[in-house]
C-alpha cells in the first residue's frame, strides 16, 4: 500500500484509528467484556487482536508529559487531551492520583504519544506547568459514580468585563448538561464553558452523588462521593462569583444551594418546649419563601420577610428561641445584640455600631445578589434602642438617631434581602411604631405562657438528664407537675427543677454541717416530695395570688341565708360562661351591699373555685399613697398581665375607695375612674377570656359616675336580717359552750327586740363581717356571751 499523495507530492496522513468506532466509555463501560484493538496504529484496519479493556496499548499506568490543550475547542471540551494510543476515549482516569478527570482524544494529531493536553484552567486546578512537567496518569480503580446534584460559582472569564444580558438558570443548565454529559466533575475543580458567545469560568462549589443500583450490583458503592459523572438528569445550580459583573436569573424549578435549613436539624434538638404552634408560625411567616426557588419568588414580586419581633412575658424563651433559630438555619453565625451595646457617648458611634452590623451582609449581597447566604442580627432588649421618636428628654437625640439608621438598614433606598433581624422585648407598647410596618419588623409573635402540654415539654426537657442518668425517682410524675405549675414561664420551670435538686441535696448534707457531704452521696435522688417542697418555694410571676385569697376568706362562707347559696350558684354559672361560651370572652359582675357584708370573700371564693390559671386581688390596700398616675399605671397592668394567660379572673375589692371617692365635696379621681371604664369593658386578645367580680358598698354612686353600666349583672348580698340568720351563724361559730346558753341567749335576743323575721321591719340589720367581728369580742367573756353580744348590738342603734 502506497501512502504517498501524487497530486501533492507529499506524504499522506496516517489513516484515521478505528478507535472512533468505537462508543464512548462511559462509567458502566469501564470494565466490559474483552474485545478487539488495532495492532498498530499504520496497520491495516482489519488487523485486530483481542485485548481486555480498559488496558491501553501503552504507558497505561506511566509518566506523562504536561502540554497545553491542542486548541480552544478541545479546552473548552474540559477533558484531558490525550493521544489515541495512550488512553480510550471518555475514559476516567486520576491524576497525580488524586484528580478525577475524563480523557478525549486530541483531533488535531499535534499531541505525541506520552503527552495530556491540560487546558489553562486544567493546570490552574491540579498545579501543572507547560514547562516540561511531567504527572502520573491512571485508569480509577472503580466506577464512579453518578452525580444527583452539582453547585457551580460562575462568573466571566476576563476579569471585569460585563454585559448587559441577564443568564437564564435553567437554560444554563439545559445547555450544561447536554455539553458535558458523561464527563466527571470533582468538587474544587475549576472548568471553563462557553454560554452565549461568552466565556465563563466556574469552580464546583458541591456536589451530591446518586448511588444506583446497577452500580451497587458492580462494586460502585465503595466509591468516593467527592466526584462523580455528569448525566442528564443531574440538577445543575449556578451561583454568582462574587467578583464577577455577571447576570443570572434564578432557577424557578430548583432550589438555592444554600437551603434555609440546615441538613441535619431537628426540632427536638431544639431545647425549647411548648412553642410548637409559635415556631410553625414562624417558619410560615419568615422561611418559608427562602426554602423555594428565588426564580419562583421572583415571579410572584415578593420579598423576603425580613424581620421577626418576640413579646412576652420575661421567662417565656424568646431569647432562647432566637439563638435556637440561628442553628436552625443554614446562615451565618448570628450576630447577637445587646439593645445597650449599641449606645454610645460619642456623636455617631451608635449609629457607627449599627451600620458595622450591616457591613458583611452588604459586601456579599453586592457581589451574590439573591444567591446570597442568609445574615440574621439577633437585637435583645429591643425597647432599650428603639423607643418611640420624640419619647425621650435626654437632648442629645441619641436614640432617634439609632431608630432612623436601623429603619434606613432594614427598609432604605439600598435596602438588602439577605437579612433577618430576631428582635425581642417585654414592652411592645414602647417601640417605634416605624419598625413594627410590613418590610421592617412585620412578624409579631407572642410567646405567652406555656400551656399544660407546653409545660410537660419543658419539663421533660430539664428533667432529661436527671432520667438519663438514674437520678430521678420513678414516683416523679411529669404530667402531675406539668398540671401543678399553672402560669409557670420556662424559666420559672428551670427554677422549680432547681429548687427541687436542692432539698435532694440537703438530704444528703452530713449532720452538724453546712458544707459536708454525707457517705451515702451515690443514692442521692430527687423524689416527688422534692417537687412538692419547691412548689411551695417557687412562685410565678404571673399566677394566682393564693396568700391575698386565703387571706380575704380565712373564716370561710357561712350559708346563713339561702341568698349566699343562690349566690355561689349564679358565680359558678358566670366561670362556666367564660370558661366555655364563645360569644363572650368577657363577663364583668358587680358585687355590691352593706360595709363588711362579706362582698371580698364571697368574691375571692368564686375566683379560688374557677381554679383559672391567673387570679388577682386589685384592692385599695396595695395602692396606699400612690398618686393618680401611679394606680391608673398598677390597674393597667394588673389587667394587661391577665391578658397573658388564657383564662383569668380579676377581683376589683372597693371600687370607691380605688376612685378616691368621698361624699363631703362630692369627690373621686377622675382618671382612675375613665381607666376603670375602659378596662372593664375592653374586650381581652384573641384565645384570652377574662371574668372581673368588683365589689363596693355604695351602689347608687357608681350610677352617679357611670360606672354601674361597665357591668353585666350585678349581685346584692344581703346583711344577717332575721333571728334565724342570726342562729345560724352562731351555731356555725360554736360560741355558746352547751344548749342551755344557747337557748338562753335567744330568748334574751327575743326579748331585745330582734326576733322579727320580716326583714322589712326587723331592727337586725348587720353585715356578716361585722357580726364576725362582736361575736368574736363577746366570746372574750365565756360567763356573759349573751349579754355581752346583746349590748353590741344595741350599740349599733339596733
Amino acid at each position: 500500500m502506497s501512502f504517498f499523495n501524487r497530486s501533492s507530492g507529499q506524504a499522506p496522513t496516517p489513516p484515521q484509528q478505528p478507535y472512533s468506532r468505537l462508543p464512548p466509555a462511559g462509567p458502566s463501560d469501564q470494565y466490559r467484556t474483552p474485545h478487539r484493538v488495532p495492532v498498530s496504529r499504520y496497520d491495516d484496519p482489519g488487523a485486530y487482536e483481542k485485548r481486555a479493556y480498559p488496558q491501553p496499548p501503552s504507558r497505561q499506568h506511566g509518566v506523562f508529559g504536561v502540554v497545553a490543550a491542542p486548541s480552544d475547542a478541545l479546552a473548552l471540551s474540559n477533558c484531558l487531551i490525550v493521544h489515541p494510543s495512550d488512553f480510550a476515549q471518555g475514559q476516567h482516569v486520576f491524576v497525580k492520583q488524586q484528580f478525577p478527570l475524563t480523557t478525549r482524544h486530541d483531533n488535531t494529531g499535534q499531541l505525541a504519544p506520552g503527552t495530556i493536553g491540560a487546558s489553562g484552567m486544567q493546570r490552574q486546578w491540579i498545579g501543572l506547568s507547560v514547562s516540561g512537567d511531567e504527572v502520573t496518569v491512571e485508569p480509577t480503580p472503580f466506577q464512579p459514580l453518578y452525580l444527583q446534584s452539582i453547585d457551580l460559582e460562575v462568573g466571566f472569564l476576563r476579569r471585569g468585563h460585563e454585559i448587559a444580558e441577564v443568564f437564564s438558570a435553567d437554560e444554563m443548565g439545559h445547555n450544561f448538561t447536554k455539553a458535558f454529559g458523561n464527563i466527571v466533575f470533582s468538587v474544587g475543580q475549576i472548568l471553563v464553558f462557553e454560554f452565549h458567545g461568552q466565556n465563563l469560568k466556574a469552580q464546583v462549589k458541591g456536589i451530591s452523588v446518586l448511588e444506583l443500583a446497577d452500580a451497587q450490583r458492580k462494586g460502585g458503592s465503595g466509591a468516593p462521593t467527592n466526584f462523580g459523572v455528569l448525566m442528564e438528569k443531574t440538577d445543575v445550580t449556578f451561583i454568582k462569583s462574587g467578583d464577577s459583573a455577571i447576570k443570572i436569573k434564578s432557577s424557578a424549578k430548583k432550589a438555592p444551594p444554600n437551603a434555609i435549613l440546615a441538613p441535619n436539624f431537628k426540632f427536638e434538638d431544639m431545647g425549647i418546649g411548648g412553642l410548637d404552634s409559635e415556631f410553625s408560625t414562624i417558619f410560615r411567616r419568615a422561611f418559608a419563601s427562602r426554602v423555594f426557588p428565588p426564580g419562583l419568588v421572583d415571579k410572584l414580586g415578593i420579598q423576603h420577610v425580613k424581620g421577626i419581633l418576640l413579646h412576652g412575658p420575661p421567662g417565656t424563651g424568646k431569647t432562647l428561641m432566637a439563638r435556637q433559630i440561628g442553628k436552625m438555619l443554614n446562615a451565618r453565625e448570628p450576630k447577637i445584640v445587646n439593645g445597650p451595646e449599641i449606645l454610645n457617648k460619642y456623636v455617631g458611634a451608635s449609629e457607627e455600631n449599627v451600620r458595622k452590623l450591616f457591613a458583611d451582609a452588604e459586601k456579599e449581597y453586592k457581589q451574590k445578589g439573591d444567591e446570597s447566604g442568609l445574615h440574621i442580627i439577633i437585637f435583645d432588649e429591643l425597647d432599650a434602642i428603639c423607643k418611640q421618636r420624640g419619647s425621650t428628654n435626654s437632648g442629645t437625640g441619641v436614640g432617634d438617631s439609632v431608630v432612623n439608621q436601623l429603619l434606613s438598614k432594614m427598609d432604605g433606598v439600598d435596602q438588602l434581602n439577605n437579612i433577618l433581624i430576631i428582635g425581642m422585648t417585654n414592652r411592645l407598647d414602647m417601640i417605634d411604631e416605624a419598625l413594627l410596618r410590613p418590610g421592617r419588623l412585620e412578624v409579631h409573635m407572642e410567646i405567652s405562657l406555656p400551656d399544660e402540654k407546653g409545660r410537660y415539654q419543658i419539663l421533660n426537657i430539664h428533667t432529661s438528664k436527671m432520667r438519663n442518668n438514674g437520678v430521678m425517682d420513678s414516683d416523679v410524675d411529669l404530667l402531675e407537675l406539668a398540671q401543678a405549675t399553672k402560669n409557670f414561664s420556662g424559666a420559672e420551670i428551670g427554677g422549680l427543677v432547681k429548687s427541687a435538686t436542692s432539698f435532694a441535696f440537703s438530704r444528703h448534707v452530713k449532720v452538724g454541717t453546712l458544707a459536708g457531704v454525707s457517705d451515702d452521696i451515690e443514692n442521692l435522688r430527687v423524689n416527688r416530695g422534692d417537687f412538692l417542697q419547691a412548689l411551695e418555694e417557687v412562685t410565678p410571676a404571673f399566677g394566682v395570688a393564693k396568700e391575698e385569697m386565703e387571706q380575704v376568706v380565712q373564716n370561710g362562707i357561712i350559708h346563713y341565708a339561702p341568698v349566699i347559696d343562690e349566690l355561689l350558684h349564679s358565680g359558678e354559672l358566670f366561670v362556666e360562661q367564660v370558661r366555655s361560651s364563645s360569644r363572650t370572652p368577657l363577663v364583668s359582675v358587680l358585687l355590691h351591699g352593706p360595709p363588711a357584708s362579706g362582698k371580698t370573700a364571697l368574691a375571692a371564693t368564686i375566683a379560688q373555685a374557677s381554679q383559672y390559671p391567673f387570679m388577682k386581688l386589685l384592692s385599695p390596700e396595695s395602692m396606699v399613697g400612690f398618686s393618680e398616675s401611679q394606680k391608673v399605671a398598677a390597674i393597667n397592668k394588673v389587667f394587661a398581665d391577665s391578658y397573658k394567660s388564657p383564662l383569668s379572673v380579676i377581683v376589683v375589692d372597693s371600687l370607691e375607695r380605688l376612685l378616691d371617692f368621698t361624699p363631703i365635696g362630692p369627690r373621686f379621681s377622675n382618671a382612675v375612674l375613665q381607666a376603670l371604664m375602659v378596662l372593664l369593658t375592653r374586650r381581652p386578645p384573641k384565645g384570652r377570656r377574662l371574668l372581673v367580680i368588683s365589689t363596693t358598698s355604695v351602689r347608687p354612686v357608681l350610677t352617679d359616675l357611670g360606672l354601674s353600666e361597665s357591668f353585666d349583672a350585678e349581685l346584692r348580698i344581703a346583711p344577717v336580717s332575721t333571728l334565724r340568720s342570726l342562729e345560724y351563724v352562731l351555731d356555725a361559730v360554736e360560741l355558746f359552750h352547751d344548749e342551755k346558753q344557747r337557748r338562753q341567749a335567744i330568748r334574751m335576743l327575743q326579748q331585745a327586740g330582734f326576733g322579727e323575721e320580716d326583714e322589712q321591719n326587723s331592727r337586725l340589720n348587720i353585715g356578716i363581717k361585722k357580726l364576725l367581728g362582736m361575736i368574736e369580742m363577746a366570746r372574750q367573756e365565756p360567763e356573759a356571751v349573751a349579754e355581752r353580744l346583746i349590748g353590741s348590738l344595741m350599740g349599733l342603734g339596733m
